[in-house]
């Protein structure tokens, strides 16, 4: 099996942004209620996000382990004439940032297994208390619909996200919005057609 890494930057090794250019609708929506602050986007992979959320004003980290998602990010941002912070590596590059966060976009940031939750844990503790963490995530569901659809998501069930285990594993937060919805996905073409996902919106106690 590929290590993630390489994975990653197999899949952003090419000229196409792979989930495209312009931000999860999720996201871009539950951003714009809040005030322009400090941002954490971790597996932010190709910079959709991070170009929208630094166009609207905040100041934007992004965490990925693909250089090749770092790269492409970078040449987005510079055609939208924007600019922001974008880190790469394993998780102690994650550890090392501040922890002082507004809020953090978990925007289909699926982790292996193994380390799934020690991850999303290490995500939490970079919101500062009041922040808010945005997610959108495919569900367990979702494995359902690849077959019909092939809407894009991990193929693998400890991958996915069903809404109790998002309340268990950002455990510490006040959810005004946990659900498990179908959309319809237009995000290039790793994410495309009629999808299943869980959405969250949770205020750091």
């Amino acid at each position: 099996m590929k290590h993630p890494m390489d994975f990653w930057n197999e899949r952003f090794g090419h000229d196409d942004y792979v989930y495209g250019m312009e931000p999860n609708r999720w996201f871009a929506e539950q951003l714009a209620v809040l005030g322009p602050g400090k941002l954490l986007l971790p597996a932010e992979g190709e910079g959709r996000n991070a170009v929208h959320a630094a166009s609207a004003g905040w100041r934007v980290t992004a965490y990925d382990m693909s250089e090749q998602g770092r790269n492409k990010a970078l040449q987005l941002a510079a055609s939208r004439d924007v600019s922001f912070t974008y880190v790469t590596g394993g998780p102690e590059v994650l550890q090392a940032l501040p922890h002082d966060f507004d809020a953090v976009g978990m925007i289909y940031a699926h982790f292996e297994a193994a380390e799934r939750a020690a991850l999303n844990a290490e995500v939490l503790r970079h919101l500062r208390q009041g922040g808010v963490l945005i997610m959108e995530a495919f569900a367990l569901a979702q494995l359902d619909y690849q077959p019909l659809y092939n809407s894009g998501g991990p193929r693998q069930a400890d991958m996915l996200f069903t809404t109790a285990q998002v309340r268990e594993e950002f455990a510490g937060l006040s959810f005004t919005v946990l659900e498990e919805v179908e959309v319809i996905l237009h995000e290039g073409r790793g994410h495309e057609g009629l999808a299943k996902v869980v959405r969250a919106v949770g205020v750091k106690s």
